[in-house]
Parts: C-alpha cells; sequence; structure tokens
C-alpha cells in the first residue's frame, strides 16, 4: 500500500524530495529511498535534479508509474460500484448521501499529511 500511497502524493503534488514523501507517508527516510529505489527498478518513478537548486534530487512519477495507478484506481472502483450495487437502495443511497462528507475527509486529511514545500526552498542535497 505504501507504494500506491507515494505514486499517489507524486501524481497529485508532482515531484518531490524523499524527506517530504517520508513525512506526508509517516514513514522514515531509509524505508522510503529503499521504496524509491524499488519504484525505480519497476519504472513507475525516477530521480530528476529540483530546477531551482541543482543540489537537491526529486522523486517524479513516470508515465508508465501514472498508468499504473489510474488503471489500479480503476479497477478499484469498479471492484466497489459492484458491491455497491449489491446493496439494498436505501443502503446504497445512503452511501451516495455520505460522499461529500468522505471527500471533505479526505481533503483534510491531505492537508495535514502534506508537509508543504521545503523552508526557503533551500535543499541540502541529503535527501535522496
Amino acid at each position: 500500500m505504501t507504494s500506491v500511497s507515494t505514486l499517489s502524493t507524486l501524481d497529485s503534488t508532482g515531484p518531490r524530495r524523499i524527506t517530504d514523501l517520508a513525512a506526508i507517508g509517516g514513514i522514515t527516510q531509509p524505508s522510503v529511498t529503499a521504496l524509491v529505489i524499488s519504484l525505480e527498478r519497476a519504472g513507475l518513478v525516477e530521480r530528476c535534479k529540483d530546477p531551482a537548486d541543482k543540489r537537491v534530487v526529486l522523486v517524479a512519477i513516470t508515465a508508465a508509474g501514472s498508468d499504473y495507478l489510474h488503471a489500479r484506481r480503476r479497477a478499484n472502483i469498479e471492484a466497489f460500484a459492484q458491491l455497491i450495487d449489491r446493496l439494498p437502495l436505501d443502503e446504497a443511497a445512503a452511501l451516495g448521501a455520505a460522499v461529500p462528507a468522505l471527500e471533505h475527509l479526505r481533503e483534510l486529511d491531505d492537508q495535514q499529511r502534506d508537509p508543504g514545500p521545503s523552508i526557503g526552498g533551500v535543499g541540502t542535497g541529503l535527501d535522496g
């Protein structure tokens, strides 16, 4: 699940430092580094230089990574939709009514987990 979460973060926020990915995911920097190496070998992410500071290494999702992520999301949505179709109408309607609140919860979680840009945009080059 951490791989998908990392790909999702990169897809929605753009290239990030490994330290940012660790903070967002709530995992250690060495764990994120190992994860990025694995994703890189699979062709799902790539490392690139920060255009604002060539000393800083960023991790970016590749086209293959984006395709993989979106295919996974589609499959999950289809599986979930099939389950919802099996619910009684009143229960399916209750789920539909809850969607705005669930979206709001997701937005709040995204805001809480995203550390934003690095302080002052200054990088150490030690994070990737």
